[in-house]
């Protein structure tokens, strides 16, 4: 018979891959909030990168929270949002937030 403690811990490191992403978006909030919002935007994009990473690699059940359709879906609705998002940091000069 196995314990409680034993079967929870499996459980608990499938969400390292979302505590990874959860750690790269907490970091890029921190620089948006010092005002450095295109490093945080960088940050951000380069977070679901690594999801989009994560989730193409991982089988379903390890990826955690990351996976939320199939894996193509995620895999390109992570990438897409990235580059879109690296797109606008990249491209907006002289908005509300200076340069």
């Amino acid at each position: 018979m196995s314990s409680p403690r034993g079967s929870r811990r499996p459980a608990m490191l499938e969400q390292v891959p979302f505590a990874i992403v959860l750690l790269l978006v907490a970091v890029a909030g921190l620089r948006i909030w010092q005002y450095h919002w295109r490093q945080g935007a960088v940050i951000v994009a380069a977070a679901l990168l690594v999801a989009a990473i994560f989730r193409g690699v991982l089988p379903g059940v390890r990826a955690g929270l990351l996976a939320v359709r199939g894996r193509p879906v995620d895999v390109l609705t992570y990438s897409g949002l990235a580059v879109l998002l690296l797109f606008l940091a990249f491209t907006i000069t002289n908005g509300p937030f200076g340069s």
